[in-house]
């Protein structure tokens, strides 16, 4: 089945690089002949019929834009079987006969229940937690990184000045990849990530201690928000060591501002991907990157994969935060 007109949605949270995808997207379609309607809001859009023509010149200067212009939301109503029909039938009424979907997991689960009601579809994995398991890299990892290790920098000079322990907070709910690449960027002493159990004793005050017999006065914990309350853990820090422990939560700041040289040529590279699939006839499938190689992957098998923390970065990260 040929397609000529596809839709195209961002869902869930934002990543830099987004934009990168929306311009790739639309540059390829229109290189043949194809034609691009954007889905504002997400899933929420397809349920209400919330749609933008995407012409060539719609998507000038996007590349090095932040966010994302078709906007993202979640939509407790799609996971309902009504919600899930009402989607169906704009993409019937709108004449949208496949769907680019970027975004995360929950985006790729979206994008393969439509499937069923014969509408297929791409998705490619645009989340700054880097957790989708079928692909070694998702687009904003790198410059949620950067902003992350830019804001610690800066955090640094002021914990030398007054000779604190700074927790930094970073995001990461389920998924701890963003603070060990953060952490041993930093020089963190400590880095907690929600797939690991820590000890206090062993994990923060041990080394606290190592880092003091060597003439340390200011120490660095990076905190994944997915471990807890970073701010109790702050306490037990005051409590056990005696140091003045401040928290530092970042928040939101790491899924804006620009994406780096790496974000916007991944975006790029898998944009036109995700075009050249529906080209082909490969239908539900998962863009990923395997070794710098572009790859697919069945959308049910890559949601069945599952990523845990790379075992040589968590091992580095524990070996240079001794002492």
């Amino acid at each position: 089945m040929g397609i000529n007109r596809i839709g195209l949605l961002t869902s869930g949270g934002d990543a830099p690089g987004m934009n990168a995808v929306i311009r790739a997207v639309v540059r390829t379609a229109y290189a043949n002949n194809l034609e691009i309607l954007g889905i504002r809001r997400g899933y929420n859009g397809l349920i209400n019929g919330d749609v933008m023509e995407l012409g060539h010149e719609t998507v000038n200067g996007l590349t090095g834009r932040g966010g994302t212009i078709l906007h993202t939301a979640r939509c407790p109503e799609f996971t309902t079987k009504d919600g899930l029909l009402k989607a169906a039938k704009t993409c019937k009424y709108l004449g949208i006969d496949s769907l680019i979907c970027v975004g995360g997991d929950g985006t790729f689960r979206g994008a393969l229940d439509l499937s069923k009601h014969d509408i297929p579809s791409v998705g490619v994995p645009a989340t700054i937690d880097n957790d989708i398991a079928c692909t070694n890299y998702a687009i904003g990892f790198d410059t949620a990184c950067n902003t992350a290790i830019g804001a610690i920098d800066r955090l640094r000079d002021t914990m030398q000045s007054h000779e604190r322990c700074s927790l930094v907070e970073v995001m990461g709910r389920n998924a701890g990849h963003l603070a060990v690449y953060v952490g041993i960027a930093v020089g963190a002493n400590c880095i907690l990530v929600p797939e690991r159990t820590f000890d206090f004793e062993r994990d923060i005050a041990d080394k606290v201690r190592r880092s003091r017999i060597h003439g340390r006065k200011h120490f660095i914990i990076i905190v994944a928000e997915g471990v807890g309350n970073t701010g109790e853990i702050a306490d037990q820090v005051k409590e056990e060591t005696g140091l003045d422990a401040r928290v530092t939560i970042l928040g939101h700041i790491q899924r804006g501002g620009q994406p780096n040289a790496r974000d916007r040529v991944t975006a790029s590279r898998m944009g036109r991907h995700a075009v050249e699939l529906l080209m082909e006839g490969r239908q539900n499938r998962v863009v990923g990157i395997k070794d710098g190689n572009l790859q697919d992957f069945d959308i049910d098998e890559a949601l069945g994969m599952k990523k845990g923390l790379q075992e040589t970065m968590y091992e580095t990260a524990r070996i240079l935060s001794m002492g």
